[in-house]
């Protein structure tokens, strides 16, 4: 027998010993889709939603000194990671129809990491650019995470959404609490106390690659499926719809007055005379008190046919607390700070909810999510930047805080016409 024949007559034992079976393979796939992983990535994604922004707050005086900024120049710090919040999710459901959700989750979060190393090198330019980097990762998560809920879990939106809110706000209380300490821990360095964080997002992209795995492992006709799915046009653009701007406006008023806090809190409670450690807890301690209004407010909504009593609910308490500040900040800070956590963790989680709640399908829910983020959050880029500009002219924060209850009126009126029971 010639050397070739007895290759290929050993050819095939020798392939069935290194190749995975069929089984073998469809136990791996099953093992990556187990809704157990899927809930892991989402919930390590959503960490990391709101952690690099929260990171800055308790630090924002170290870096002006650094750099010698002024407030206004201070408030960008915040407001450019903000604004593109907003710019990022424009591009973002175009993203996804071209390269599919879950690769552009993976590059958001990688996206993530290395803006927050790129924002603590010696520069101002480097200093906004990486919140340019930041914010535009974030957007990303912020506008496919919806669409991802209303599509893997169709019967249990309103309770993933609960999940997701929940864990993006406990993930800022985490990095509010520890910005601080770390510094201290790091021999006064705030550059070390928010590069830290960029492993949470590194941590995040490897709970999310199964995700990734599993996506590109679809056979050719169920990507086509999920493609024509996702790129099937609508039979109504939703920027042609009332609801659709009521849903967008909510979201991003609601917006407006977190980040004004995310961005001033803080220097609220030191200009008034309180210790940045101090102020730096209370903060930490307003985020954690958004996790249960976060977690249970969604919960709430999915049970009622019109949300409209927790619209209600959510502004009432976020005025009260924002009114608190304005005429006792030092002694009522504990309680203002409680207050205004369950109003802003509520509002946060029905703004998302009513995503969800408000698109017939996860096609409608994804376009809907990148008009009210894209829209909303460009409004909530303006928020902290007046707050800083305000409180310069006028070297106090009574002003800025009576600007936003005019924001909170606004939000409670156009609430109640987004919270109604309808579709888009």
């Amino acid at each position: 027998m010639s050397r070739p024949d007895a290759d290929r007559l050993l050819l095939p034992d020798a392939e069935a010993d290194v190749r995975p079976s069929p089984q073998g393979a469809a136990a791996r796939r099953a093992l990556l889709a187990h809704p157990v992983v899927l809930l892991v990535g989402i919930v390590l994604a959503s960490v990391n939603m709101r952690a690099a922004l929260a990171s800055v707050s308790p630090l924002v005086s170290e870096i002006s000194q650094s750099f010698g900024l002024s407030s206004t120049a201070s408030s960008l710090v915040t407001s450019v990671p903000v604004l593109f919040l907003g710019l990022g999710a424009l591009v973002a459901p175009w993203l996804a129809r071209r390269f599919g959700s879950e690769p552009v989750l993976l590059f958001a979060l990688l996206l993530l990491a290395v803006g927050i190393l790129v924002r603590v090198a010696p520069s101002t330019v480097a200093l906004y650019g990486g919140g340019v980097l930041v914010g535009t990762a974030i957007a990303l998560l912020n506008v496919l995470m919806p669409g991802l809920i209303k599509r893997d879990f169709p019967d249990k939106a309103a309770s993933m959404t609960s999940v997701y809110t929940g864990a993006m706000i406990a993930g800022a209380t985490l990095v509010a609490a520890s910005s601080v300490p770390l510094e201290k821990a790091f021999g006064g360095s705030w550059e070390a106390s928010l590069a830290v964080w960029s492993l949470l997002a590194v941590l995040a992209a490897v709970a999310w690659l199964p995700q990734v795995l599993i996506a590109r492992g679809r056979t050719g006709h169920e990507v086509r499926v999920v493609t024509a799915t996702a790129s099937a046009p609508a039979r109504k653009s939703v920027w042609r719809s009332a609801l659709a701007w009521q849903v967008t406006l909510f979201m991003g008023l609601q917006s407006l007055w977190s980040y004004v806090l995310i961005a001033w809190m803080p220097t609220i409670f030191t200009d008034h005379g309180m210790s940045r450690s101090t102020a730096g807890v209370i903060f930490a301690f307003n985020n954690l008190i958004q996790v249960a209004g976060a977690f249970g407010v969604p919960l709430l909504a999915g049970r009622m046919r019109s949300q409209r009593p927790l619209i209600v609910l959510v502004t009432s308490m976020v005025a009260a607390g924002y009114a608190g500040l304005m005429v006792a900040p030092v002694s009522g800070a504990w309680l203002w700070a409680a207050v205004l956590g369950i109003g802003q963790g509520g509002a946060v989680g029905l703004a998302l909810t009513m995503i969800v709640l408000r698109s017939g399908d996860a096609h409608t829910a994804a376009r809907l999510s990148g008009m009210a983020q894209t829209i909303g959050y460009l409004l909530a880029a303006v928020g902290p930047l007046a707050a800083g500009a305000v409180h310069q002219a006028t070297g106090g924060w009574t002003v800025p805080i009576a600007l936003v209850l005019g924001v909170c009126a606004a939000a409670l009126a156009v609430g109640l016409f987004a919270a109604r029971d309808r579709t888009v």
